[in-house]
C-alpha cells in the first residue's frame, strides 16, 4: 500500500506524483515584549492598509474581493483606517506579537476589541504595513487577555 507516494507508468515514463501535504495553522504564540527590540519606534512606523479579501463591501482597501476561505471584518469597521492603525500601534506597544519578525516588524500582532480578537499579519516588511481580520475563539493566542 502506497499513503503518500504513488507511482504510475506509462508508456515506459516514470511519473511521481506526490501527495498534497496538509496544511496546517501553526499555533499563534505570543511572544511579548523582547530585549532589544524598541516596540514603541516599531509601532509609530507600522501601518494598517486592509485587505479587499476580508471585505464585502467598499471600504478604504478598495472594492472588495473576499476569498471563499476568509473571515470577513465588520462592515462598521469599512472606512475606520486610523481608528484600525490606532488598534495595531496600540497592539504592538503593549506587546501582543508574534515572536516571528520580518525585517524590524512582527509577523503577527494581535488586538481585542469586545469579545473580537483580530489578527493583523504583515504583508509589506518593507514598508511596515499589515492586513487583518477576525479570528474564532479557537484561534485566540494563549496569554492575549493577560497583555491586552
Amino acid at each position: 500500500m502506497i499513503c503518500t507516494l504513488c507511482v504510475f507508468i506509462y508508456e515506459q515514463e516514470e511519473i511521481t506524483v506526490r501527495a498534497p501535504k496538509r496544511k496546517r495553522q501553526p499555533r499563534r504564540r505570543l511572544a511579548g515584549p523582547q530585549m532589544g527590540v524598541d516596540l514603541d519606534d516599531i509601532a509609530q512606523r507600522a501601518s494598517y492598509i486592509g485587505s479587499p479579501e476580508h471585505k464585502d463591501t467598499q471600504s478604504f482597501a478598495g472594492q472588495p474581493r473576499p476569498r471563499a476561505d476568509a473571515s470577513i471584518c465588520d462592515r462598521l469597521l469599512a472606512q475606520e483606517q486610523p481608528r484600525v492603525t490606532d488598534w495595531l500601534k496600540t497592539a504592538i506597544r503593549r506587546g501582543a506579537i508574534s515572536s516571528r519578525l520580518e525585517g524590524d516588524f512582527p509577523r503577527y500582532v494581535w488586538h481585542k476589541e469586545g469579545d473580537i480578537v483580530y489578527e493583523a499579519r504583515l504583508v509589506n516588511p518593507g514598508n511596515g504595513e499589515y492586513k487583518g481580520y477576525p479570528l474564532n475563539r479557537i484561534e485566540w493566542p494563549d496569554g492575549l487577555d493577560a497583555i491586552l
